[in-house]
Order: C-alpha cells, then sequence, then structure tokens
C-alpha cells in the first residue's frame, strides 16, 4: 500500500513487445501530467524501448534507466532493465522470444509488487498463446496474479467512471460456463465486488445488478433452469447478507434500456456477456482491474493489437486511463483504511479505557 506522503511507484508490465503494448505506454508517458500524480517504472531493456520510440516517432519520453528497483527516482520516469536480451522485434507476429520476455517482465515487477518496493502494477497486454510455458500455465493476467498473490478467488472487473462490470467466469471455454454458475461462485464474486466498490471506488452502499445466464433470462423456466434454480437462490442470499443484489436481468433489454445506469456495477455471468456492451460503450476508456488481490492491478481493455502494430496508430487513452484508475484506487483504500482506523469506539469500550 502506498504511503499517503509520497506519490506511488507504478510497475509497468510491457506485454508482448511485437504488439501495440510499448506503443500505448510511451504515449501515455508523454504527458507531462503523469509524474504529477505517480513514479512510473517501465520493465522491459533499452534496446526494445529505443526501436519503439525511433521506429514510431515517439517523442517527449525522457526516460531514467536503472538497474535495480532501489534506484527509481521519484517523479520522473523510469525504465528498469529487467533483461539484458536479443529482442528482435517483428510487429505483428507474436514469437516465443516476445511470449518469454512478457513473462519475465511481468514476473519481475509482480515480485517487486511483493517486496512492497512498487505499491501498484499496471499491465500491457499479453498474448495468451505465446506466454504458456512450464512457468506460465494460466489463461491470463487475472489468474496469474491471483495464484501470486495467494488470492483464492479474484474479480476481472472492467471499469469506467459511470460504469463497471464484472464476470462470474473469465477465461473459460463457452462450454464450460454451465457448470461453472453455482450459487458458490455467484455469492463470491458478489461478495468481491460489493467489497472493491466499498474499498476501492468509495461507493459506501453499492447497488448491482446480476444478468441473467439465459435467453430473457430463462422466461420462467421455459429456456433455461438457471435462473430459477441458482441465480435467484444466490441472490437472495446475498441480499440476506446486507448486499443490494438484484436481478437476474435478460441482458439484451437490460443494456438496451439504459438499466445499468441505474446501478454502481454489473455481474454478466461469462466474458462476452459483459465484456462486449461494456467495450461497446466505454472502449477508449475502460479500464481491466483486479479485484480481490492486495496489490491494485489495472489494465487497458483491449488485447495487442497485432493487426495494427508498428503503425503508430495505436490509441493510447484507455492505458492512460489504466495508470490513473491505479493511483486513484491507492489513494481510495489509503481513505478507507484511514476511515476503519479514525472509526468512533463503541461507547463501552471508550467508557472502559477510562
Amino acid at each position: 500500500m502506498a504511503e499517503t506522503n509520497r506519490i506511488p511507484v507504478i510497475g509497468i508490465s510491457i506485454g508482448d513487445y511485437n504488439g501495440i503494448g510499448l506503443e500505448v505506454i510511451l504515449k501515455s508517458l508523454r504527458d507531462p501530467r503523469m509524474t504529477q500524480f505517480c513514479t512510473p517504472v517501465i520493465y522491459g531493456s533499452s534496446k526494445l524501448v529505443h526501436f519503439h520510440r525511433k521506429r514510431l516517432n515517439i517523442r517527449g519520453v525522457n526516460l531514467h534507466t536503472i538497474e535495480d528497483i532501489s534506484q527509481v527516482q521519484e517523479r520522473k520516469l523510469n525504465l528498469l532493465t529487467c533483461l539484458q536480451d536479443d529482442s528482435f522485434v517483428e510487429f505483428g507476429n507474436p514469437t516465443e522470444h516476445s511470449g518469454q520476455f512478457a513473462y519475465y517482465s511481468l514476473k519481475t515487477v509482480t515480485a517487486h509488487a511483493k517486496e512492497g518496493n512498487v505499491d501498484a502494477i499496471v499491465t500491457a497486454p499479453i498474448q495468451k498463446k505465446n506466454i504458456q510455458s512450464a512457468d506460465f500455465e494460466f489463461p491470463g493476467h487475472t489468474e496469474f496474479l491471483a495464484s501470486e498473490f495467494g488470492a483464492t478467488n479474484a474479480l476481472m472487473f472492467l471499469v469506467t467512471p459511470e460504469m463497471k462490470m464484472g464476470v462470474v467466469t473469465g477465461h473459460i471455454p463457452l462450454k464450460e460456463v454451465v457448470q461453472n454458475i453455482t450459487q458458490e461462485n455467484i455469492l463470491t464474486k458478489l461478495g468481491l465486488m460489493d467489497r472493491s466498490l466499498q474499498v476501492d471506488f468509495g461507493i459506501p452502499r453499492p447497488k448491482i445488478a446480476v444478468l441473467g445466464l439465459n435467453p430473457h433470462a430463462g422466461e420462467e423456466g421455459l429456456l433455461g433452469s438457471e435462473e430459477k434454480e441458482i441465480m435467484q437462490p444466490a441472490i437472495e442470499s446475498a441480499r440476506e447478507n446486507g448486499l443490494l443484489a438484484m436481478g437476474p436481468y435478460p441482458a439484451d433489454g437490460f443494456f438496451a434500456s439504459r438499466m445499468q445506469c441505474e446501478f454502481d456495477a454489473v455481474l454478466a455471468m461469462y466474458h462476452d456477456q459483459g465484456l462486449i456492451p461494456f467495450k461497446a460503450l466505454a472502449f477508449e476508456r475502460g479500464v481491466n482491474f483486479t479485484a480481490g488481490l492486495r496489490v491494485v492491478r489495472t489494465s487497458p481493455d483491449h488485447g495487442t493489437g497485432f493487426a495494427i502494430a508498428g503503425k503508430g496508430v495505436a490509441d493510447e487513452s484507455s492505458f492512460r486511463e489504466a495508470i490513473y484508475t491505479a493511483v486513484d484506487i491507492l489513494k481510495k483504500r489509503n481513505d478507507y483504511e484511514d476511515l476503519q482506523q479514525n472509526r468512533l469506539k463503541p461507547r463501552r469500550q471508550r467508557e472502559k479505557e477510562k
């Protein structure tokens, strides 16, 4: 957790260097306001950064190169050389080496976050296939970080100031979704979402909508029984535990009538059910946040962008928002901790201390 008397250190993993990761990182960091709020540290190599800056004609990014995290300079843009390498950039082509480098960048920043040398992690996109190895057998960042930080459960939480979307099931095949829609899983994700909305976003009494699984939310059992047999009991149980959860709502009509504006967050049942409307409505401003970790981790809501890599046309808006969101969540967490520590003690306890 960042100390309140200094600006936070934000560790940035570069993702797949054959995609748009380094492009959106460098474009985001040329914003002069960045170092007013945080101290960014890119986990990469001078060779890679120099190549991308020159090839993409990105100016105005002056980096302080360091070999160790202890050498970070506050209010400067830092580049930590985490691997001396012979990288050969092939824009648009995910290679075995670019996958290995993406893993090493992520592994190093994660280790520094565990040690408390980095306050938050912002990850550039990886290619989920070429990063696979004996050391990385996960479907994505969310699952890897949950494992690294010992989180039994984590929530993929797509956020903007106006809209927040979580999913019960993440990176799994569609044919496996139904078997993972259980009362326990729904209640777990609702609990993670409710706490994150309070602690990470400062919403004291969040109101959460739950989307149905089947067309028309099952149409009273005609199109599926999961809503009646699993989802409604889970929502009722959540409400008995004090959560303001409502639904299940038919997903198509929910967004068509803009009902998302009436809630603080929405819980979808599977990846595309939640991410398609989220990206359609908030693609350039959306941020992927992993709720349920002790460390703050964000990323842009887009992928590696191999089709446009090396062309200099990638929009950095989402990555910039990912950095600002990480800083804001750190502040919200500090505010929440201060509030909890400074709450008035119960009257009986005060009387005992007299």
